[in-house]
């Protein structure tokens, strides 16, 4: 992204645009409508580029929240840096950095295709290349304005007794890649509203980005890493819808009969895993986005995917959407994003498919899901005890 130029997602309530601003002068300042979520960057001109009255939610009032800084093209940034995101709109800030491998089978050199094989798909080889992602917390005030199309509770994990089916996701947790990051200032001492803001992050005048880790946020890492690290990213592009995969090792249960459903202190019961009795199953889960990169709209309506097992089992799984969704990707609402979780019998797999999209005239047409291994080669330690805080 070049420093003059950046794309800006805002949001009025659940409506979202996005637009291009060239040629502008850095610093600016960032505008929100408090509790409302909305963002607009303030012109440097007389003219200022408010949300009007009839996009502005009603009984809010823009005020200033921060200044844009220009965006990093190079380096990463640091723990305590404030940012908005500019696919989704919502304030966040990085607790620290992720270094992932990219598959990007767009520009994956020219191969012929090979037919698909059930140890996933053969095709063009992809070389994987350093990729900058952040472990961020997200602005509690922007969750409500953003849930349509991003999970705020995507972020989950198997409970740390063996016995258990419990499933615990920790609100307001994400992944951002480098190039999503708009970063900001502000002067603010706790300018995002989240639990463990202040938990993890110690306001600090004489830094910069003023905010810095506390012993916690650290601790809090090296207990939760093998659980939290993000590996591989996979991304590929069919008409103009971007995929992309992050895949993520949950951990091993030996399943018996149903555990009790934890009540710990921080991350809340997500859900109850169904697993077959008296086995050993591997558990991963796995987060999706979905871009439109077209001005054309166009609406998920079907998934398919194969699931390949090292046991030497290939599963089909058809379905309406995804996730209970069949989103719309529109040039107003280019994204939507989310996570879903598998699990095996066996240490290891792969996963590939295609998402069915619908025009607006009716016409389908097929995007690939970019082939993705399931792998489980983690020393097995008890699950994150940072759960309980």
């Amino acid at each position: 992204m070049a420093a003059c130029t950046a794309r800006r997602a805002l949001a009025v309530g659940s409506r979202w645009w996005s637009r291009s601003l060239t040629g502008a002068r850095w610093p600016r300042p960032l505008c929100a409508a408090a509790g409302a979520g909305a963002f607009s960057p303030a012109s440097t001109t007389t003219t200022r580029r408010h949300l009007s009255s009839r996009n502005r939610p009603e009984g809010k009032v823009l005020e200033t929240v921060g200044v844009f800084e220009v965006p990093k093209q190079n380096g990463k940034y640091e723990t305590g840096q404030l940012f908005l995101h500019s696919i989704f709109g919502y304030r966040g800030v990085v607790l620290f950095p992720w270094q992932a491998r990219l598959y990007d089978r767009d520009v994956a050199s020219a191969a012929p295709e090979k037919a698909e094989n059930p140890a996933g798909h053969g095709s063009k080889e992809v070389k994987g290349k350093t990729h900058t992602y952040y472990q961020v917390l997200i602005d509690a005030r922007d969750c409500p304005h953003i849930s349509q199309r991003s999970q705020t509770e995507a972020v989950t994990f198997l409970a740390n007794h063996d016995d258990s089916r419990a499933l615990y996701a920790i609100p307001g947790l994400d992944y951002v890649s480098h190039e999503d990051i708009l970063p900001y200032t502000s002067t603010d001492q706790v300018p995002i509203q989240h639990e463990l803001f202040e938990r993890f992050l110690l306001y600090d005048q004489t830094k910069a980005p003023p905010f810095v880790a506390r012993e916690t946020l650290r601790a809090w890492q090296e207990k939760n890493h093998p659980w939290l690290e993000l590996s591989d990213v996979h991304r590929e592009t069919t008409e103009n819808i971007r995929v992309t995969v992050i895949p993520f090792y949950m951990g091993m249960r030996v399943c018996g009969q149903p555990g009790p459903l934890l009540a710990g202190v921080g991350p809340k019961v997500y859900g109850v895993l169904k697993e077959a009795q008296n086995s050993h199953v591997y558990w991963w889960r796995y987060c999706i986005r979905l871009e439109n990169l077209d001005s054309d709209v166009v609406q998920l309506r079907e998934r398919h995917w194969r699931i390949f097992s090292l046991s030497g089992t290939l599963e089909t799984v058809r379905g309406r959407g995804v996730v209970g969704r069949e989103p719309v990707l529109s040039k107003e609402q280019p994204a939507f994003q989310y996570s879903s979780h598998v699990s095996l019998q066996a240490s290891s797999g792969h996963m590939w498919g295609t998402f069915r999209f619908e025009r607006p005239d009716g016409s389908h047409f097929d995007v690939r899901i970019p082939p993705f291994s399931l792998e489980s080669n983690k020393d097995e330690k008890t699950p994150p005890s940072g759960l309980h805080w």
